[in-house]
């Protein structure tokens, strides 16, 4: 019987070129822990809904993510670029040590206040804030462009007929510097040591800042940039 030093000593070189060929091979890294990636996408949807004027409530799924390799910096992204829904999925990337993407469940609502039309609001109205009534409830469930800011409606002018009561979009409203198709504009043409004034009418609608075509006087069509409510920089 041999006994046990002399059993090491005839296993040992054995143990050692076994525990070598592992180590070449690549021994499997440890799992993902699914504690940390919840609380990266915890955290991301945090920054996201800063952009909302509202409390944020956020719940995410703990993710089946063991057998992903232990990642040095998990980077959550939304996507297809979508923006924050009640129920969402929200994408998670590792590009170290091992390359993975895994897609994670969240639960969330953004508690704030929106506005609604108190009476009719006629088209070519001017709203103020007598005619908004604030109402509080879960952000994301509104349809897009619901005014959330007062000061993004006061002001500005209808540009549809809004129910009493109705939501208030930010589509339905014009700026009162901006321009409407078929108005009657002035245009200013500008180059080096001079400067030109016309009239001419706008073949589109524009808030200051934004480029459209006029057609000018002598039947010309040019482009600028809205300046005002009467008027159009065209640049030479």
């Amino acid at each position: 019987m041999l006994k046990f030093p002399t059993l090491l000593a005839l296993t040992a070189p054995f143990l050692l070129c076994s525990a070598a060929a592992f180590a070449q091979a690549g021994a499997p890294l440890p799992g993902q822990d699914p504690a940390i990636v919840a609380a990266e996408v915890e955290n991301f949807l945090q920054t996201q809904a800063g952009s909302y004027a509202g409390t944020p409530s956020i719940s995410v799924e703990s993710p089946r993510i063991n057998q992903q390799a232990a990642c040095d910096h998990v980077a959550p992204f939304l996507p297809n670029g979508q923006r924050l829904r009640s129920r969402m999925t929200v994408g998670v990337r590792c590009m170290a040590p091992q390359a993975w993407t895994s897609y994670v469940q969240a639960n969330i609502s953004i508690q704030g206040y929106y506005y609604v039309a108190n009476r009719t609001i006629q088209a070519g109205d001017t709203l103020s804030l007598s005619d908004l009534t604030g109402r509080e409830g879960d952000l994301l469930r509104l349809p897009s462009g619901v005014v959330v800011d007062p000061s993004h409606a006061i002001g500005h002018i209808a540009a549809q007929r809004i129910q009493a009561g109705g939501t208030i979009k930010a589509s339905a409203l014009r700026d009162p510097d901006s321009i409407k198709r078929g108005q009657a504009v002035r245009t200013e043409a500008r180059g080096v040591g001079f400067v030109a004034t016309g009239e001419g009418t706008a073949l589109q609608s524009g808030a200051p800042g934004t480029q459209i075509q006029v057609k000018s006087s002598s039947g010309q069509i040019v482009s600028g940039t809205v300046l005002n409510s009467n008027t159009v920089l065209v640049v030479l």
